[in-house]
């Protein structure tokens, strides 16, 4: 097998200087390579001192503070609907007291939560499938999905590989206000841009 003349020039040099020398075989040797990664890592991870460094501002998203009722009004496994963080289009969400204590619950007994009432797999409708004897919402109508209320919306089987977006909810004195989402709500990119 012939090398074509210009590769061999390539890597030998214009007289052959590199295989004469001995040296043709590698550029770089192991501890040559490792010791450039590692300077070049800690040159990108800490910087160079003296240069000036550029800062980025935490974008903080601001949900609405949205009154949605009092607690003294909920009854145990009685879902009560509203919508948030807006009134477009997924935002429908549902609120409960489930009796028994939840993840992010509120209330004295933490057993009151709310989500979000869109299936994340494929957008499915979940009104209507609360199940009060497991403490969940499912399934979904269109592939099974069901979710764990009192575990942060977790599903429980079916299609969907995330959990239900939880609401945030505050306490002021007997009145229950939702004031952020926890997850993204299906067929958003941006929960507050519905």
């Amino acid at each position: 097998m012939t090398i074509d003349p210009r590769i061999a020039t390539a890597i030998n040099g214009e007289n052959g200087e590199a295989e004469k020398a001995g040296t043709r075989s590698c550029l770089m040797n192991r501890r040559s390579f490792l010791l450039s990664g590692g300077i070049a890592t800690t040159v990108v991870m800490v910087g160079i001192p003296g240069l000036v460094q550029s800062q980025t501002p935490a974008v903080v998203a601001t949900y609405p503070r949205k009154f949605i009722t009092k607690l003294s009004s909920l009854e145990v496994d009685e879902p009560f609907d509203f919508e948030y963080p807006d009134e477009g289009l997924y935002a429908e969400s549902i609120l409960v007291k489930l009796g028994k204590e939840a993840g992010g619950g509120l209330g004295p007994d933490k057993d009151v939560v709310a989500f979000n009432y869109t299936c994340t797999h494929q957008g499915g409708p979940l009104q209507g499938t609360y199940q009060a004897a497991d403490k969940a919402l499912g399934p979904c109508p269109l592939h099974l999905t069901t979710f764990d209320l009192t575990r942060h919306g977790i599903f429980i089987s079916g299609q969907a590989y995330q959990s239900l977006p939880q609401v945030l909810l505050e306490l002021e004195g007997d009145d229950i206000y939702a004031v952020g989402m926890f997850g993204l709500i299906y067929g958003r990119f941006d929960n507050l841009q519905g």
